[in-house]
């Protein structure tokens, strides 16, 4: 048996929990409304057929000769009639559990792929996909789990236990005094053990989390590891995490078992003393027998929902975990809204001005430190320097995935701030180092920057990335399917795509990352020259590390520990041998 260990995680909100999936339910009133009418009358039926049973048992313990087999007819009739009436809601009640879970799911799932759509860029930089992904799927299904079955027994089991005392107090309130001698012990059982184990489910969705975000990067660098022959590493790697993350759910699955059993335990206590105690009223003229039995029937029905709660007690903990990671998911913070008084771009010229910008990803170390540049519109600015230098984060600023800490950043005149974001980055076009490509056709993908693009258009953009040969040379030509993550063609094929994606978009600005890192030096040439020639009179800023591709840039940044330490032309930053001249040197030693 594994150590009990609480360590791992602190007990969380489970009553926020609770309360936010009650508000998910309660947007569907009327099916919920439905359900809990359905299950009163459902549990209401049921908990009248003990008290019938005991009036037949009362009519025939008159003995022979005196039984009034119409009234035990009677009796029985009604049993049987509720009974069934009690069967047929029930099935309905659980019929609408599953269709409002469902529901719920549906929501839930829309709600979160909204929010990661609006949550800013650090988020993605700092979580596992994997893990994201675990969230959206595995969480949320399991939520769907427990609202379908798990809220139909606790509804039922409230109103069971709730009617079935109110008739054991009608019956006979001596008798119900040996059913509460041991309800205090289940109660402080459960509440112990429910500390003890609602950590390590919240352990256990973490852990499988964690599971999918290892698998989701190991398959992703597949073909590196074999070219590392790394195999048994990444073998070792995963029995690890999936041992921890087996150990998680034996843990969780294992106290959260034992505290049925325990609890059925104490209710068998208290129907030993009910039945000790009945006895000893028959004997005294207290009770009759029809009576007693009237009253063990409840106090069944009094302790079995109970004990069933105590059985379940794992998925509720499960699936409140479940809810928990889900929530911070939709809790975390969305991009800083617009200003009140941001506007939208007009004929935009392309102007960019850095004034002064400091900014870090950790506010303690700054990435960048009082930068100053300017961008002409029209002009293609070249950034260079060293891996880390802050090239990327530039870019990150301009797009305003991140909010500078200190100074400004002005398009046309105007802070960025003070611009609508949508706006702002329908104003530029990216090219990124790492490719993007969805499963459709290649005119589809490359089509995804203009959705109303002509077929002449989406041509044009592709002769222009020097890709309409190798299009053509496809047997469905444009129409060829790319698969899932562009499989089935080359990396420089797909960053091809990507650059013909850029051409086609109608943008004043364009951003290149690295563009042409995939394609070899004769391609990159002509896309080089296809570039110039196409970006004539927009913004462009080009992030390379192949010198050679930004020798007709306008202006040459060079940063170095962020701050431009060097800018102008090639042909400038080459007389003056400075850092410049010596990382373009390097290149060609």
């Amino acid at each position: 048996m594994p150590p009990f260990s609480t360590k791992t995680d602190k007990p969380k909100d489970a009553k926020g929990a609770v309360r936010r999936l009650v508000k998910y339910m309660f947007k569907y009133r009327a099916l919920t409304a439905a359900a809990v009418v359905l299950s009163v009358f459902s549990n209401i039926f049921a908990l009248l057929g003990p008290k019938l049973s005991g009036n037949a048992i009362d009519v025939i313990a008159k003995g022979y000769g005196r039984v009034n087999f119409n009234k035990v007819y009677y009796y029985a009739g009604l049993m049987i009639l509720f009974y069934i009436l009690s069967v047929i809601m029930s099935y309905v009640l659980s019929s609408i559990m599953i269709v409002i879970g469902r529901r719920v799911a549906r929501r839930m799932r829309k709600e979160v792929f909204d929010k990661l759509t609006r949550i800013p860029v650090g988020y993605y930089d700092t979580n596992q996909t994997g893990d994201i992904i675990s969230r959206v799927s595995y969480d949320i299904d399991v939520i769907n789990t427990s609202l379908s079955a798990d809220v139909v027994q606790i509804v039922s089991s409230f109103i069971t236990v709730v009617c079935s005392f109110g008739m054991m107090v009608y019956i006979s309130p001596k008798l119900v005094i040996s059913t509460l001698i041991t309800i205090p012990f289940s109660i402080i059982y459960t509440r112990y053990m429910t500390k003890k184990t609602r950590p390590l489910f919240a352990k256990r969705s973490r852990k499988y989390g964690e599971l999918n975000g290892f698998t989701e990067e190991m398959f992703s660098g597949h073909k590196t590891i074999q070219a590392y022959a790394h195999e048994e590493g990444v073998i070792s790697g995963f029995d690890d995490i999936n041992t921890a993350a087996a150990d998680a759910f034996y843990d969780a699955d294992y106290y959260g078992t034992i505290i049925g059993p325990g609890v059925g335990f104490i209710n068998n206590l208290s129907l030993a003393l009910v039945a000790i105690t009945g006895a000893f009223f028959y004997l005294h003229n207290m009770a009759s027998i029809g009576q007693i039995s009237s009253f063990v029937l409840y106090s069944r029905k009094f302790s079995g929902p109970i004990n069933e709660i105590a059985n379940m007690y794992n998925e509720l903990m499960s699936a409140l975990a479940a809810g928990e990671r889900v929530f911070r998911l939709l809790d975390e913070k969305e991009e800083t809204a617009d200003a009140a008084n941001a506007v939208e771009l007009k004929d935009v010229k392309g102007e960019v001005c850095v004034k002064n910008v400091t900014f870090g990803y950790d506010k303690k170390k700054p990435v960048l430190k009082n930068m100053n540049m300017t961008a002409n519109p029209g002009s293609v600015i070249a950034i260079v320097g060293a891996t880390g230098a802050g090239k990327t984060t530039i870019i990150n600023l301009l797009m305003r995935f991140y909010d500078v800490d200190k100074g400004a950043i002005l398009l046309d005149g105007k802070d960025i701030r003070n611009i609508k974001r949508d706006s702002l980055r329908r104003a530029y076009v990216m090219v990124l180092q790492d490719t993007w490509v969805f499963r459709g056709t290649i005119k589809e993908n490359i089509a995804y920057a203009k959705e109303d693009a002509t077929d002449e258009e989406i041509i044009r953009a592709a002769k222009a990335a020097k890709l309409h040969s190798y299009i053509m040379s496809q047997p469905n030509g444009y129409d060829t399917v790319i698969t899932e993550d562009g499989n089935n063609i080359s990396k420089g094929q797909k960053q091809l795509i990507t650059i013909a994606r850029a051409m086609l978009a109608d943008a004043s600005m364009l951003i290149l990352d690295e563009a042409t890192s995939n394609v070899d030096t004769r391609t990159e040439k002509d896309i080089s020259e296809a570039m110039i020639a196409l970006m004539k009179g927009r913004t462009c800023f080009v992030i390379a590390h192949r010198l050679s591709t930004i020798r007709e840039a306008d202006c040459i940044l060079v940063v170095n520990n962020g701050a431009i330490a060097e800018k102008g032309t090639h042909d400038t930053l080459i007389k003056e041998k400075g850092l410049y001249y010596n990382m373009y040197i390097s290149q060609y030693d």
